[in-house]
């Protein structure tokens, strides 16, 4: 069965005629269309695929043949009302992409049908991963693994943070890359406090903790990893002691993925341990969030996450960090498949601390 079936089928449980799709992830999801103009309408009579003359070919070759492929000359969500079954009443939109005024136009288009909000549909579905998805990640984790190992063979002390990360987006497309998933993060010392630090021109020192932050997205899936290395064998025993608290926190939660317990129970696993250690202010973000198409995507494990156990096919990082202001931080983080029966870890570099000059 297609995603798109799959999409059709939840679409009785809602009480919906059909579900207007807009934010182009969520599209490129149901149909493999990768342009930056489409809009896909899922209805259990029949799917349809809108764009515009600029794609038209490109749409030929992308969107297999269960959707009616059509080319229109004005706003995609003008061309919606003509593409709907007759007698509908409900249509479903994506309220967490569908702009206000985008919404309103539709509305004024469709007199007498009732546009009910159905934000998440499409991401439930993505939350659970195929075989190639799962393929995918594994490939881009495999690709970002490599490209650090090539950087790191140049040392870290002595060249500035921005540098490195240059050399790592480098590396990653030379591998066959589209790019960076995101922005890669290389702090080091008293900037690793920061966990969302950006890249200085500013040289990394020696004997201080440096972390590194980065993922590669490749055909069109994302992977996203974390490590912390030293630049030397002279670290302070606070430094080595907050890396082995955290090292001890994401192995415990690494341990507890499986099917079953939710995103905040595994959380809470990670959190009790560095809690315990009196570090409780120094760790705010959540454990981890769901990889995929996008960076950020779901099931989240964090303390507000929703109680919905983890599955088969979630793919999630495991990434606790403890961050002491204008001292140092700490984070590792590892991208995990639930399996079955636990969990397979995408991420191949070891976790011991590395002394990197």
């Amino acid at each position: 069965m297609s995603r798109a079936e799959r999409l059709a089928g939840d679409l009785a449980e809602r009480e919906l005629d059909a579900l207007v799709v807009t934010d182009l992830v969520n599209v490129r999801y149901l149909t493999g269309y990768t342009g930056t103009n489409g809009l896909a309408i899922v209805q259990p009579t029949g799917r349809r695929f809108l764009t515009d003359f600029r794609y038209a070919s490109q749409v030929e070759r992308q969107v297999p043949d269960e959707w009616t492929r059509t080319v229109v000359a004005q706003d995609l969500l003008a061309a919606v009302p003509e593409q709907l079954a007759q007698g509908t009443q409900r249509v479903g939109f994506d309220d967490a992409h569908l702009s206000v005024r985008s919404h309103a136009k539709l509305a004024e288009s469709l007199p007498g049908v009732e546009l009910v909000a159905a934000g998440g549909m499409v991401e439930a579905l993505r939350a659970i991963k195929d075989d190639l998805e799962v393929a995918r990640i594994r490939g881009a984790a495999q690709l970002a693994d490599e490209a650090l190992e090539e950087v790191l063979e140049h040392g870290l002390a002595g060249r500035t943070e921005r540098e490195v990360a240059f050399a790592l987006e480098m590396a990653m497309r030379r591998r066959g890359a589209d790019g960076g998933s995101f922005d890669p993060i290389v702090a080091a010392a008293e900037h690793g406090a920061l966990p969302h630090a950006s890249p200085r021109d500013l040289q990394i020192p020696r004997d201080v903790l440096v972390t590194i932050d980065w993922g590669a997205r490749h055909e069109g899936y994302c992977s996203d990893c974390t490590r912390t290395f030293a630049t030397g064998d002279r670290l302070g025993d606070e430094a080595r002691d907050l890396y082995e608290l955290v090292q001890r926190a994401q192995q415990a939660a690494l341990d507890a993925v499986r099917p079953g317990p939710t995103g905040k129970e595994v959380d809470a696993v990670a959190r009790d341990i560095i809690d315990a250690a009196g570090h409780e202010e120094h760790f705010g973000h959540g454990l981890g969030h769901g990889v995929g198409l996008a960076l950020h995507e779901g099931p989240v494990l964090s303390r507000r996450a929703a109680d919905t156990a983890l599955q088969a096919g979630n793919v999630v990082t495991v990434e606790p960090g403890v961050y002491l202001p204008g001292r140092l931080g700490v984070r590792i983080e590892d991208l995990v498949v639930v399996t079955r029966d636990g969990h397979d870890v995408l991420s191949s570099l070891p976790k011991s601390l590395q002394v990197i000059g």
